[in-house]
């Protein structure tokens, strides 16, 4: 693959060459390279950092052994909370943070690749929020029994299974009432003229309070 288009905000060729085919054997199934940024120190520039954007991941890459073998630490995106760029007098630094509070960054970049960094790792930010928030509302609609369709504006619910139907059964004539035994009704004035008698025998002194207490609780237990 042509390395051209990473090629248009002045980086140099021979270190975008020597990172992008270090970043080849690095890339995973359906990962591609976004942007590629080289550092340009203002006066010895041999061995430059680079930092590459790809769709799932952040590299920066260090120079070893006075060029012969190039270091590289990644972040994937959903691992990385924050990016900054800040603009120098000589060229901007381009930072990112990541959740574990972890950061890395590479100064002197040219300031417009660190502007082209910010820019993309913005829009990937975005995107990886958005596939997070469709992920958790995917998790959540199968967790109510919902299915989530092509179109993520549109929720189609999981129809009801379809109820059993069963016919009434046949009206049976009910069976004829037994007899309710009639329990020998009390004389109306009954227990009132018991309880009267009662505080009677105790208004004339002829029971004790306790008995009187005690026989009332008997009468009324009776109802």
């Amino acid at each position: 693959m042509s390395i051209d288009k990473f090629l248009n905000d002045g980086q140099d060729p021979a270190t975008v060459e020597k990172i992008y085919t270090r970043l080849v054997d690095l890339l995973n199934s359906g990962e591609e390279v976004i942007y590629i940024a080289v550092q340009k120190k203002p006066l010895v520039n041999l061995f430059p950092d680079c930092v590459a954007l790809t769709n799932k991941r952040v590299l920066f890459f260090t120079p070893a052994n006075l060029g012969l073998s190039i270091k590289f630490v990644d972040f994937v995106w959903k691992d990385i909370l924050d990016v900054h760029s800040k603009e120098e007098i000589i060229g901007a630094v381009f930072t990112i943070k990541t959740v574990n509070s972890a950061e890395m960054g590479v100064d002197y970049l040219p300031k417009v690749q660190a502007r082209k960094l910010y820019q993309y790792a913005q829009e990937r930010k975005e995107t990886e929020r958005e596939e997070r928030r469709l992920r958790e509302l995917e998790e959540k609609r199968a967790e109510s029994g919902s299915v989530l369709i092509d179109n993520p504006s549109h929720v189609a619910l999981t129809p009801p299974a379809p109820q059993p139907v069963f016919e009434a059964p046949a009206p049976v004539a009910p069976p004829a009432p037994e007899p309710v035994k009639q329990e020998p009704a009390a004389k109306p004035d009954e227990l009132t003229e018991k309880l009267k008698k009662l505080k009677m025998l105790f208004d004339n002194s002829l029971i004790s309070q306790e008995e009187y207490n005690q026989k009332k609780m008997d009468l009324l237990e009776d109802l």
